[in-house]
């Protein structure tokens, strides 16, 4: 199962939001290209980052930091936040990010997953962050009546290359994984689920691995890993690493 830190860009800062709540944020280092260095270092194969002031926003507003980090690291990086159009995505796959995320796109306007899936295949993937099963979108500063597996099943049909399922309810809590929401959606769906929320311990990892079989196959770590209670080292040996998939091979000169 492939290991995956988390930084949360707001503002140019590092920073971690409890329970998605702008009002709640937590900065954890100043240059987010040195935090992602540091987890290069030490054994991350890849790095999972979140333009929080675009997800408000509605487009992207830290392209310089993730810029730099693309430009310092040698590991694949995906990317969310503000995603919702072609050209925003086209523009992060120039800077040198392997993979983009689609979250409030693929609720708003689900025929761009499809779209972007055809012309960018294995690239693009759906963020879906619930609230008691329901789609939040918009920075999750709104709910919708969507349901998180409804959405994750027409996703899988348009052609995502995987989905990142975060419970809002978990995620900077440390209170460990939904675990009975995950191997919902896993069973509901046939591409990759990437964990996301919650995680505080070595221990929280290894429960993932009872739903491994089911197609929950990365875990992203946010909070955990500053404050740390989950040391990245003893995350990897534990339960990784390993890629659900390999970066493409036909993915154009920005990539060199």
């Amino acid at each position: 199962m492939e290991v995956i830190p988390a930084i949360d860009l707001l503002e140019g800062r590092c920073v971690r939001l409890y329970q998605g709540d702008y009002n709640q944020s937590e900065v954890f280092g100043e240059n987010p290209v040195e935090v992602a260095q540091r987890w290069a270092d030490e054994g991350a194969t890849r790095l999972h980052l979140v333009d929080l002031d675009g997800a408000k926003a509605g487009k992207p507003e830290n392209m310089q930091a993730i810029a730099a980090i693309a430009a310092a690291l040698n590991i694949p990086i995906e990317v969310g936040g503000g995603l919702r159009d072609r050209d925003r995505v086209a523009a992060l796959f120039d800077l040198g990010v392997q993979y983009a995320i689609l979250g409030t796109a693929a609720v708003e306007n689900p025929d761009l997953v499809h779209t972007l899936s055809q012309e960018f295949p294995g690239q693009i993937i759906v963020g879906i962050d619930a609230r008691d099963g329901k789609v939040a979108t918009r920075g999750w500063l709104e709910t919708s009546e969507l349901d998180a597996i409804a959405l994750a099943q027409d996703m899988a049909e348009r052609g995502a290359a995987a989905v990142i399922y975060t419970d809002i309810k978990r995620d900077g809590t440390l209170q460990g994984p939904n675990l009975e929401a995950l191997r919902a959606i896993a069973e509901a769906t046939s591409i990759p689920i990437i964990a996301s929320g919650g995680m505080s311990s070595v221990a929280d990892l290894l429960s993932l691995l009872k739903l491994e079989r089911l197609g929950v196959n990365g875990v992203i770590i946010g909070k955990a890993l500053y404050t740390g209670d989950i040391v990245l080292k003893e995350a990897l040996r534990a339960i990784g690493p390993g890629r659900w998939q390999d970066v493409p091979t036909d993915i154009g000169s920005s990539f060199a």
